[in-house]
């Protein structure tokens, strides 16, 4: 038997029925993921596979330099394809890490070969592999209408003008493309060597002077208003755990001017303004209808010196232990009590926090919405069979299942579309496991619309992201939808 096979990782007969039913044609809302808006707009026709399966795969070259192999067949100057041998000739020795599974899962949906990847395969594997990369079914836009990938929202910094997504809602491409603000970097006034430039480039997006602290916050919001009319209905963020230290205006104001002098930021005054800041973001997405995605619990650029050497996304960040409950709860209750707590997606990167995290959701459900505090997808360390289902028996034990948004790739890799039936799979494991248990109820009346609109529908209806014809663009002055 194929070890990718039909029933990959479904282990009872219900299982399979469920996943083959219901799961498998639907079709994918890809809502938060880092693939690049250039690459998507220019259709990019990847020249190898190591262009599209190792270049900037941190999670690989974590599992290389475990097996003893030298950095430059990670990031360094090696030819791609012995950067691809070293690559195969690691991944025996990834048994049971879910890497085995994805490796194998996305050679096979994405060029049909079967067979086990490692050092002796490797010539084969790529030359057949590149092949079919020179084909038009396998560029960025062919991909995506390959997997059935309906929309993607990009991450992008408040100071991006857009440009490509302006062209690709131009192009009448199937796949919807929506950018994602991040605006992670308007926190950093205790990094003035990247602030300062960082608020220069905000000055000239947003085509105006700042020199104080309310001109910044305006620049901001011009920026949100910006993306906006260009289909954005997300934010991003990127914390260890969330601002708490809140205070007046005119504290922040006082940090930001030190700031942009070049004054030392004390670790105090930079939580301060962080939270200052995180409530203003958490404010602007509440006005508008956003959904504001929180990433918690990631401890980053652990290595000093392979971080000076090689810079940050090199694979050198873990889980973190940071306390979260007292903080999350204060920083929730507070745009609460605003009346400005917007939809929100809390992603936990520790799974000991996994029942602290969906605790804290059901304090905000104010039954506005269904399922507005989501407990997001196992990410980063836990998006693997066993992370996922910590995470999803987290959100059954303690909410409800039914009004999960479901799963994102958070990838850089466009050969990560696979994550999404990875996923489904375990999911519709477990629903068949608790079937067969007597667990729940043998009812496709019941397990049907559960699987589905986990899959999409929820993440869809949720997010309201703007039909094709709903969003207005301007690209060289011409409306591209109205």
């Amino acid at each position: 038997m194929k070890f990718i096979n039909a029933d990959f990782l479904l282990q009872n007969r219900t299982a399979r029925r469920l996943y083959h039913q219901y799961a498998e044609a639907e079709p994918i809302l890809d809502f938060h993921c880092h693939l690049s808006p250039k690459d998507i707009a220019e259709n990019r026709q990847f020249k190898n596979l190591f262009e599209i399966w190792l270049e900037g795969d941190h999670y690989k070259w974590r599992a290389m330099r475990s097996n003893g192999v030298a950095e430059r067949f990670c990031t360094g100057d090696a030819a791609p394809f012995e950067k691809f041998q070293a690559w195969a000739a690691t991944v025996p020795h990834t048994l049971r890490n879910p890497l085995y599974h994805w490796t194998h899962l996305e050679l096979m949906r994405y060029f049909g070969i079967d067979r086990l990847l490692d050092d002796a395969s490797a010539r084969s594997i790529w030359e057949q592999a590149n092949e079919q990369l020179a084909t038009p079914e396998l560029t960025t836009q062919g991909i995506l209408k390959k997997f059935n990938v309906k929309t993607v929202c990009t991450t992008d910094d408040p100071t991006d003008d857009l440009a490509y997504n302006n062209l690709m809602a131009a192009s009448g491409m199937s796949t919807r493309v929506f950018p994602a603000f991040r605006p992670d970097r308007a926190l950093a006034v205790h990094q003035p060597e990247q602030f300062e430039p960082w608020v220069r480039r905000l000055a000239e997006a947003s085509d105006t002077e700042i020199g104080t602290f309310s001109q910044f916050l305006d620049a901001l919001r011009s920026r949100h208003d910006y993306f906006h009319a260009r289909g954005c209905r997300i934010s991003d963020h990127g914390l260890t755990q969330c601002y708490s230290d809140f205070c007046l205006e005119k504290t922040a104001a006082a940090v930001f001017a030190k700031a942009t002098e070049g004054k030392s930021i004390t670790p105090e005054e930079q939580s301060q303004f962080a939270a200052f800041m995180m409530l203003f973001f958490g404010q602007l997405n509440a006005q508008k209808g956003w959904t504001m995605q929180l990433h918690l619990g990631a401890q980053r650029n652990n290595n000093s010196r392979l971080l000076r050497q090689l810079g940050p996304d090199t694979g050198f960040d873990s889980i973190g232990d940071f306390p979260q409950a007292s903080a999350l709860a204060a920083y929730l209750d507070r745009l609460d009590q605003e009346q400005a707590l917007p939809k929100t997606i809390i992603y936990n990167n520790n799974p000991t926090d996994n029942y602290v995290v969906a605790t804290m959701l059901g304090n905000f459900q104010d039954g506005t919405i269904a399922g507005k505090i989501q407990l997001g997808s196992g990410w980063w360390f836990l998006d693997q069979k066993e992370g996922i289902q910590w995470q999803l028996n987290a959100l059954s034990n303690l909410g409800l299942l039914s009004r999960f948004v479901g799963m994102v790739t958070d990838s850089r890799s466009f050969m990560s579309y696979p994550r999404h039936e990875y996923f489904r799979r375990v999911l519709c494991n477990l629903l068949g496991r608790d079937v067969e248990n007597g667990e729940i109820p043998d009812e496709d009346s019941m397990l049907q619309p559960l699987i589905q609109n986990i899959c999409y529908a929820n993440a869809q209806q949720y997010l309201q992201l703007p039909a094709a014809e709903g969003y207005r663009v301007r690209v060289s002055g011409a409306l591209v939808h109205e």
